[in-house]
C-alpha cells in the first residue's frame, strides 16, 4: 500500500464526505525532509467530525489519525479542514 492509500485509509476513520490529497514530494527534492524519506502532501478534508471544533483541533484530530505516519512517511502537511456545510459554503472567515 503506498502512501496516499494508506493516509486515506487511516483517514476514513472521520467519515470524510470529500477528500482530496496531493503529493507535493516532487516539488521539494533536495530538501532536508526529502532526504530522509518523509514526503509533502497538501489535504482538503470535509467531515461532520469538524463540527464545533475550531482549526487547530481540527488539525489535531488529522494528526491523530495519520499516528507514526507523521514521523515516517509524511515530513510536512498542509490541511484545509472543513465542515460539510462550510465547503458548501466556501473557506470560513
Amino acid at each position: 500500500m503506498n502512501t496516499l492509500e494508506k493516509m486515506r485509509e487511516r483517514l476514513a476513520q472521520l467519515a470524510p464526505t470529500r477528500i482530496e490529497i496531493e503529493d507535493e514530494s516532487a516539488r521539494h527534492a533536495g530538501h532536508q525532509g526529502a532526504q530522509s524519506g518523509g514526503g509533502h502532501y497538501r489535504l482538503h478534508i470535509v467531515s461532520p467530525r469538524f463540527e464545533g471544533q475550531p482549526t487547530l483541533a481540527r488539525h489535531r484530530i488529522v494528526y491523530d489519525s495519520l499516528g507514526d505516519m507523521m514521523q515516517k512517511e509524511i515530513h510536512a502537511l498542509s490541511i484545509k479542514a472543513y465542515t460539510p456545510t462550510e465547503d458548501r459554503s466556501g473557506p470560513p472567515g
